[in-house]
């Protein structure tokens, strides 16, 4: 039965640009970068892609500077290979990892999801990696994991945004275990049939569509399971602008700007044009509004 988030890719892209997509994608299975078992497309939304050098070249990774276009030009040279990720924690499979192990044998899918910053911007990208879930049963949390925290490379050396105190490093996100779990929760090895790009958080980023992007982790090299909520970095540098939970919620407004509506990237940059209304759980809350049934959003924000 066809999950109520799948979404045929004709009605997303045009036609021609999703058979030069798929031909990249053969490429790269041909070469030996991704397995054979690569499946269809996913989402839930029928918006135009933003264009890939939009997505490219418009970013926050703080990790490579602090302008939206610092990321692309300092982040060139930036290695990720080889490339590894600890696992610690309440879990029975722990220990350190080349990613190529990590990812073995799970089935590489192709998710097309809506991504909405905090500041009020958005996007439509066609993710390329595994489901979050598969990847995490693989270390068999202990049922007293009640969440899970990621934590990004550092590496000043290579990543100069971390030899200024701007945030404290390590950059460090979370999860509930049940948000983890989720079918739409992602981890993301490339976009636009392609590698993730350094800049777009190479080699392995996090994507849960219905949060703000900066959970959206990137260069993850640690993944731990633990009972407590981890302290996630933007809250503790402003708690009062940024919580744990971070979902897409237009009725709680930032406190120094709206969330009532989004800038859609790659449609023009004015300010006040090309916008649309924001919606409840970035337009996932069929799917996820259940996760917090009970809880003040306000509050738990």
């Amino acid at each position: 039965m066809k999950k109520k988030y799948s979404l045929p890719e004709w009605q997303v892209t045009d036609e021609s640009v999703f058979q030069q997509r798929r031909d990249v994608v053969k490429a790269l299975v041909v070469a030996g970068l991704l397995p054979a078992s690569v499946l269809q497309a996913k989402g839930t939304l029928k918006d135009e892609l933003t264009p890939e050098a939009a997505v490219t070249s418009y970013n926050n990774f703080y990790e490579f500077g602090y302008g939206k276009n610092d990321p692309a030009k300092n982040a060139r040279d930036f290695k990720t290979h080889p490339w590894q990720v600890r696992v610690s924690g309440l879990c029975e499979k722990s220990g350190v990892f080349d990613l190529d192990d990590l990812l073995k044998g799970l089935a590489v899918e192709e998710r097309i999801y809506r991504f909405r910053c905090v500041e009020a911007w958005s996007m439509v990208i066609p993710w390329l990696g595994v489901p979050l879930a598969a990847l995490l049963k693989r270390f068999r949390p202990l049922s007293s994991a009640r969440f899970v925290r990621f934590t990004t490379l550092y590496d000043p050396k290579q990543m100069p945004g971390q030899r200024r105190r701007v945030l404290d490093w390590p950059y460090v996100e979370g999860l509930r275990m049940d948000e983890a779990m989720h079918p739409l929760s992602f981890m993301a090895t490339g976009l636009y049939g392609k590698p993730l790009p350094p800049q777009n958080g190479a080699p392995l980023r996090l994507v849960v569509p219905w949060k703000y992007g900066f959970k959206n982790i990137k260069s993850i090299v640690r993944i731990h399971f633990q009972e407590d909520m981890p302290m996630n970095t933007w809250r503790k540098m402003a708690p009062d602008e940024y919580g744990f939970y971070a979902n897409v919620n237009p009725q709680v407004d930032h406190p120094r700007w709206s969330q009532a509506s989004e800038r859609i990237i790659g449609t023009g940059f004015s300010l006040f044009g090309n916008r649309r209304d924001t919606e409840m759980f970035n337009g996932y809350a069929e799917q996820v509004a259940g996760l917090y049934r009970g809880m003040n959003l306000r509050k738990f924000f």
